[in-house]
Order: C-alpha cells, then structure tokens, then sequence
C-alpha cells in the first residue's frame, strides 16, 4: 500500500538501483523540485531500522547486476554451465 513500510522500503531499493544503473550508463540525474518529500516517506523507513539502507543497498545492487547481466558466486559452478 502506498506510504506503507514496506512500500517505502520497495521504493528506496528501486530508486538506488535506478541510480545505480544511471551511473553505470552515464546517465547525468537530474533532481526533481519534490524530491525532499518523497524521500521523506523513506526517513521513517530508516530511522526505525539503522540498517536499512545497507540492506536496500546491497539489493539494489543485486538487481542493477541482474539487469546488466553480471552474475556473483562460485566461479566453478558459473564455468560448469
């Protein structure tokens, strides 16, 4: 549901993969007028859980990889297919 925890957290994953995903590609960003408002759905987000944004980070980074099709993990199993 929007402005919900969870919906928040989606939100903060999504918008720091897209950026990271910008920044592989070059793309410059440019900073909406309401951006201060829509991350503030995101605060209350943090401030109750302090790892959070380590947490959004590592899966934002997992999904920009899937996109630009880089693959983690055993580098055996990743030659045997």
């Amino acid at each position: 549901m929007f402005g919900s925890h969870e919906y928040s957290r989606e939100e903060l994953v999504a918008e720091m993969g897209s950026a990271f995903l910008a920044g592989h590609c070059g793309i410059d960003t440019v900073t909406l007028p309401d951006a201060a408002a829509y991350i503030a759905s995101w605060l209350r987000v943090l401030k109750d859980d302090k790892r959070m944004v380590v947490v959004a980070a590592a899966q934002a980074q997992k999904a920009a990889d899937f996109v630009l099709g880089i693959q983690h993990g055993d580098e055996s199993q990743q030659l045997a297919a």
